[in-house]
């Protein structure tokens, strides 16, 4: 049976973006008390992913 490769290249591309995933951790800690769901991560999240296929292209 053959197995993707991509989560084993993805997690060895974590350690060069441990700033975009703090940046992103440190935003959901910040939003959530948002009782209205008003504020998201979103841009964090694209930033860290982003860094992540960056890294595995």
């Amino acid at each position: 049976e053959a197995m993707d490769p991509k989560p084993e290249i993805e997690d060895s591309c974590k350690p060069r973006c441990v700033k975009q995933l703090i940046s992103y951790e440190a935003c959901v800690k910040r939003i959530e008390e948002d009782e209205n769901g008003q504020k998201h991560c979103t841009g964090q999240y694209f930033d860290y992913w982003g860094c992540i296929d960056q890294c595995v292209s």
